[in-house]
C-alpha cells in the first residue's frame, strides 16, 4: 500500500525553437514528412551554456512559483536524465546547490526514456518505505546536444526540457496505485548512445557521444511491449482500462502512441502527450504532457493516470496514480 502522493508540479522549456521548416534547411526532408511520421511540429532547444541541471533547476522554480511549495525539508532529489552535465557531478548534486536544499540526498538515475516513471516508482517506495518523507522527482534531458543533426533519422525527433514534481508522505490519501517495470537489454544495439565502450553486442558503434536508432525495431518493440506492460499495470490494481481517465505514454512518436491506443482499445483523446511542440524529450515528455494538461485546465484532482515510459535500454516502466495536486 502506498503512503504518498505527487502534490506539486512545474516544468520549463528552452526559449529556442526548432521548427519543421529550419530543419528543412539542415537535412533532406520537409514539414510534411515529418508531421505525417510523427506528429511533431517543432522542439525547443537549449543554450549553448544551459544544460539538463539548468532545465531542472527551472523546473522546480516554476513549481515552487505555482504551487507555493515549500523544498527546504526536501530529503531527497531524484533527477531522472541521460544527458547528465557532467558524469560527475550528478545533475541531482548540481540541482541540490541550486536550490540551497541543506539535508537532502542526491542521485541521478537513466532509465532513458522511461526514467521519469522509475523516478515515481523510486520515490514512492522510498517514501512507502519509511526512509523518507518529501522527494523531488526531476526529469531533464540537453538532448540537443547528443544528437548528429545530419542524421535525418533522429535530428527531426528530439529537443529539449524539463518537468518537476514532489512527492510526499500522505498515509491519508496516497496517490500511487500500482506499478510494473521491465528491460529487454539484449535489444539495447536498436537504441543508444556510446560512452566508453567501442563496441555494442559485437557490433562496431556508429557514432561516439550520439544517438542512433533502429526507428523500426523501437517502434516494433514498443507497440508489442506496452500494451502488455499496461495489462500488467492494471492487474496489479485490479483494475480496468475503464477506470482510467488519462493515459499519459512516453511522446516519442505521434503514430507509435495511435497503435498503442488503438491495440488497447484506448480513445486517442484522453491521452495526454508533448511531441507536437516540444518533440521527443526522453525523461522529460511524461511531466510536461501532465503540466500541459495541468495548464489547460484538463487534469482534475481524483483523475486516474496511467503514465507509461519506455525507450533506451530497451527499459519500460508503467505507473498508476490517483492524481490529488493541493
Amino acid at each position: 500500500m502506498s503512503k504518498s502522493r505527487i502534490t506539486a508540479i512545474g516544468s520549463y522549456v528552452p526559449e529556442k525553437r526548432l521548427t519543421n521548416v529550419h530543419l528543412e534547411k539542415l537535412v533532406d526532408t520537409t514539414d510534411e514528412w515529418i508531421i505525417q511520421r510523427t506528429g511533431i511540429k517543432e522542439r525547443r532547444i537549449a543554450g549553448e551554456n544551459e544544460f539538463a541541471s539548468d532545465l531542472a533547476y527551472k523546473a522546480v522554480r516554476n513549481m515552487m512559483e505555482r504551487y507555493h511549495a515549500s523544498i527546504g525539508d526536501v530529503d531527497m532529489i531524484i533527477v531522472c536524465t541521460m544527458t547528465p552535465d557532467f558524469k560527475m557531478p550528478s545533475v541531482a548534486s548540481l540541482v541540490q546547490a541550486k536550490l540551497g536544499i541543506q539535508n537532502a540526498g542526491a542521485l541521478d538515475l537513466n532509465a532513458a526514456c522511461a526514467g521519469f516513471t522509475y523516478g515515481l516508482h523510486m520515490a514512492n517506495g522510498l517514501i512507502t518505505s519509511g526512509l523518507h518523507k518529501k522527494i523531488l522527482v526531476i526529469g531533464a534531458e540537453t538532448m540537443s546536444k547528443v544528437i548528429d543533426y545530419e542524421d535525418r533519422s533522429t535530428c527531426i525527433l528530439f529537443g529539449d526540457g524539463g518537468g518537476a514534481v514532489l512527492v510526499e508522505l500522505d498515509e491519508t490519501h496516497p496517490g500511487f496505485l500500482s506499478s510494473y517495470l521491465g528491460s529487454e537489454g539484449e535489444k539495447g544495439k536498436n537504441l543508444y548512445c556510446s560512452n566508453f565502450s567501442a563496441s555494442m553486442f559485437a557490433e562496431d558503434i556508429i557514432k561516439n557521444d550520439k544517438i542512433v536508432q533502429n526507428g523500426r525495431e523501437v517502434y516494433r518493440w514498443a507497440v508489442t511491449t506496452v500494451p502488455r506492460g499496461i495489462k500488467q499495470v492494471l492487474e496489479n490494481s485490479s483494475m480496468s482500462l475503464s477506470d482510467v481517465d488519462w493515459f499519459v505514454p512516453h511522446s516519442a512518436n505521434l503514430r507509435m502512441i495511435e497503435s498503442i491506443c488503438k491495440k488497447v482499445h484506448f480513445p486517442i483523446e484522453k491521452t495526454l502527450y508533448s511531441l507536437v511542440d516540444y518533440g521527443n524529450t526522453s525523461s522529460a515528455t511524461i511531466p510536461l504532457s501532465i503540466d500541459k494538461a495541468v495548464l489547460e485546465g484538463k487534469l482534475k484532482n481524483g483523475d486516474k493516470m496511467l503514465l507509461y515510459g519506455f525507450g533506451g535500454g530497451l527499459a519500460h516502466a508503467g505507473v498508476l496514480i490517483n492524481w490529488s495536486v493541493s
